[in-house]
């Protein structure tokens, strides 16, 4: 009897402490998007010029170019390059003025620092895991299919992250959305200028398949794997690609906010969603250790149960 009332104050101990961490990691997460959109936007950034900072401004600077020139060549105009350089310039900082894709585009650039970060510990190939290639190999002719069309989609993305760019239809449908809506703020009294504006926006968007982007080719990946995906949660098997994107799918959170999670500022809400997916002890513990080497969770972590965890993630910030 006293094991079990020690036991259960042990759990209760663990999960106030998770719970306080979390609350501080959530504090925290709120202010990330105001200093970053002020970092990015700051034109002598020279003190605060990191690979992050670089690697979202290259994004969203590409993300202006393809929009711009969409629009070039269906007018056959070109603007002078003064005029065209302010276009950019403004549409770039339309876009960072918008906190969901400002965080979709951190996001990516803080999942290619972790695949670096891996790959040069663990010599995890950002592109190739050994999930992927059984993937491939799969008997299943769809799940065949489907894997290889995620191999040359994270090729590309890895491709597109070492030039610090983003192809317009990698966005999820809401952000490209966005995007193309951000173009009109250009020249909003202009009407000849929304006319065309709406004309791209309708070629962009005939064009687009969300399906079959990076993330939209891992999700139906993981799908078609049903029970299976479970293999997706180990990111020494998965990469993190996929792990990243099975982690977001079993504990209930945005895709983007798991990402965000591996920071180290966020190492609360990281081993809770992992608990939260269903993983046990031992697991939960590989899987924290393989992000965060030099942290053990702490004791008694394991006592927090699967339902638990879920209740802590969906209490904090950020939760669907």
């Amino acid at each position: 009897m006293n094991d079990q009332v020690s036991h259960t104050d042990s759990a209760r101990q663990v999960e106030r402490l998770m719970g306080e961490e979390l609350s501080r990691g959530d504090a925290s997460a709120q202010t990330v998007l105001p200093i970053l959109r002020h970092l990015i936007s700051a034109e002598d950034n020279s003190v605060f010029s990191d690979e992050i900072l670089a690697r979202v401004r290259g994004m969203l600077n590409d993300l202006a170019a393809q929009l711009l020139e969409a629009l070039r060549d269906h007018t056959g105009e070109r603007a002078a390059d003064e005029e065209a350089h302010g276009q950019s310039a403004s549409l770039a900082q339309a876009f960072i003025d918008n906190p969901e894709l400002l965080a979709h585009v951190h996001a990516l650039a803080l999942e290619w620092q972790l695949s670096e970060r891996l790959q040069a510990r663990l010599a995890l190939d950002p592109v190739v895991s050994p999930l992927l290639q059984a993937l491939i190999a799969s008997s299943d002719q769809a799940t065949q299919d489907t894997a290889m069309r995620f191999l040359a989609a994270q090729a590309r993305w890895c491709q597109a992250q070492r030039r610090m760019r983003l192809p317009l239809g990698e966005l999820p449908g809401e952000l490209l959305h966005a995007a193309l809506m951000t173009l009109r703020v250009l020249r909003i009294e202009d009407r000849a200028f929304l006319d065309r504006c709406a004309q791209v926006e309708s070629e962009i968007r005939a064009r687009y398949d969300e399906g079959a982007s990076r993330l939209g080719l891992a999700s139906h990946l993981l799908f078609t794997l049903g029970g299976g995906a479970q293999a997706a949660l180990s990111v020494a098997s998965a990469g993190p690609a996929l792990f990243l994107s099975a982690l977001g799918l079993a504990s209930g959170q945005d895709r983007d906010l798991v990402v965000y999670s591996t920071h180290e500022s966020q190492m609360a809400r990281f081993a809770l969603a992992l608990r939260a997916s269903g993983l046990k002890g031992n697991a939960v513990e590989q899987e924290f250790l393989a992000i965060h080497p030099e942290v053990l969770l702490p004791e008694g972590f394991g006592a927090i149960g699967v339902d638990r965890a879920a209740a802590l993630l969906n209490a904090g910030y950020g939760a669907n």
